[in-house]
């Protein structure tokens, strides 16, 4: 595989394009959510990407994978980083704003290094990594409330799943890892057919979609969810992370709760409350803390032994 090369113009266009999108998917599903069920949506959503990446496997001439350890893989993928997240953030935004849902869902990258180190065990847990954990989960705590934690009343209980759907992601993203050196294009087509797999009984058993009505805006936004959210937003990530890898990359995890917010905010006239503005600012600021790159003493050492 040769080196990303360094970012240009167009990959900066790339990368606030993308975020534009994934921050717009919460709006997305506030807007579809009152007349299609989570797992209904989250179903219909897949399915559109499927159709999207299998396409692109067809016309390419790549085949699917034949090996049972990549399919195994694959599902535990679509598991936890479709399936999983997609409906608990639908269920979430039920009755939390979309704007607060983005902010919830900031915390994702922390979640993940903490994933890494005690599941997958290849990333050391540095001082400024763990200084960023745990800045990043005070906001957490700010935003949701020390006495709803205590009570888990009214929506508390909407916004912990948010917070697990982020959790959800770190695993789902470390699972994934496992079979990233194959063709990119046939694993997120392997693992989003894993996820239709999953999703399609279960909206079937659950909301039998045959009795909704959904409305036309809330059918435009799911096929939004879709083509946008979820087809061209993974293959905006791959082409970027091919063009520049995934350091560069990272970034998008400072802008996509801050479209998620604008979003909200322009679209739906949501108003973020100062405590959720004070918890993104937590959560960013331990994000940044934790990509620090100086060499970091090791609070865990990731050796075991022979």
């Amino acid at each position: 595989m040769t080196a990303a090369s360094p970012p240009r113009a167009l990959d900066y266009v790339l990368l606030v394009a993308l975020a534009a999108i994934w921050g717009a998917s919460f709006m997305l599903i506030k807007l579809a959510i009152d007349t299609v069920p989570p797992v209904t949506m989250t179903a219909a959503r897949v399915i559109i990407s499927v159709a999207v990446f299998v396409a692109i496997v067809l016309a390419t001439g790549r085949r699917l994978p034949r090996a049972p350890q990549i399919w195994g893989w694959a599902a535990l993928g679509a598991l936890f980083g479709f399936t999983l997240p997609f409906t608990l953030i639908s269920w979430g935004e039920e009755t939390v704003d979309s704007g607060l849902a983005a902010v919830l869902m900031a915390g994702m990258p922390l979640m993940t290094i903490l994933l890494a180190r005690f599941v997958a065990r290849d990333e050391p847990l540095t001082i400024a990594k763990l200084a960023g954990v745990a800045l990043g989960m005070f906001g957490l705590i700010i935003l949701i409330g020390p006495g709803q934690l205590a009570t888990l009343g009214g929506d508390t209980i909407r916004e912990i799943a948010i917070v697990l759907a982020s959790f959800c992601y770190g695993v789902g993203a470390i699972v994934i890892k496992r079979i990233s050196g194959h063709d990119p294009y046939v694993v997120s087509a392997t693992i989003l057919i894993c996820a239709a797999i999953m999703l399609v009984p279960a909206s079937v058993l659950i909301d039998q979609p045959w009795t909704l009505n959904p409305t036309g805006l809330a059918i435009f936004a799911v096929v939004l969810l879709g083509l946008l959210a979820t087809g061209l937003a993974n293959l905006l990530m791959l082409a970027l992370l091919r063009r520049t890898g995934a350091g560069f990359f990272a970034q998008i995890n400072f802008l996509v709760p801050l479209f998620g917010v604008f979003w909200g905010f322009v679209i739906l006239s949501e108003r973020p409350t100062p405590s959720a503005l004070a918890a993104l600012a937590l959560i960013l600021a331990g994000i940044a803390i934790s990509r620090v790159t100086l060499r970091a003493p090791r609070l865990i050492s990731t050796e075991t032994s022979k």
